[in-house]
């Protein structure tokens, strides 16, 4: 089933220029939104500063997650398992397809975004899943890579808002330090 809907999304790949380029860059690009989106928050009022540092604890902990999963479980890629058509950047043959790291961060800061701010956190939702879909498309992931992706980036905003007592410590020390 995986491979099939791979097969389904990637097969348009090379066919449509500008779906090919629109796609490249919202890979390469959509973590300069994520940038400038906290980036922004950073320089509002305090209510934000909390907003982008949630945020920055939830992103540090997927990404080390991400990491540690991939040292423990290796699953390859499917350019090199299949015949696809594979966009540039190529990603390294020694890179584990699971999990999306692009995926995992850009849902982990889209949901962290919305526990405080309902609608750019749904904004930042949609970019999230065209980044998803950027990922299957240039042929680097499987759709149930950038599933469980987004359910790693999700699950952590969760697990992170839960043990908030534990952080609050830290956020309201930067807060006081920057205020």
């Amino acid at each position: 089933m995986d491979n099939r809907v791979f097969k389904a999304i990637n097969q348009w790949t090379g066919n449509f220029r500008i779906l090919d380029l629109i796609m490249i860059n919202i890979s390469k690009r959509a973590r300069f939104v994520f940038l400038f989106l906290f980036i922004l928050l950073w320089f509002r009022n305090d209510v934000y500063k909390k907003i982008a540092l949630f945020s920055c604890v939830t992103v540090s902990v997927t990404y080390l997650l991400s990491i540690m999963i991939k040292l423990v479980y290796f699953k390859p890629r499917p350019f090199l398992n299949h015949g696809v058509y594979l966009l540039p950047p190529v990603p390294s043959k020694k890179d584990s397809s699971f999990p999306s790291k692009h995926t995992a961060l850009a849902f982990a800061l889209a949901a962290s975004v919305f526990v405080y701010h309902r609608i750019l956190g749904l904004i930042l939702w949609l970019l999230s899943i065209l980044v998803g879909l950027s990922r299957i498309w240039m042929g680097q992931h499987y759709p149930s890579d950038i599933i469980s992706s987004a359910i790693l980036g999700n699950g952590t905003v969760f697990v992170v808002k839960l043990t908030e007592q534990y952080w609050k410590p830290f956020v309201t020390r930067i807060l006081r330090s920057y205020t």
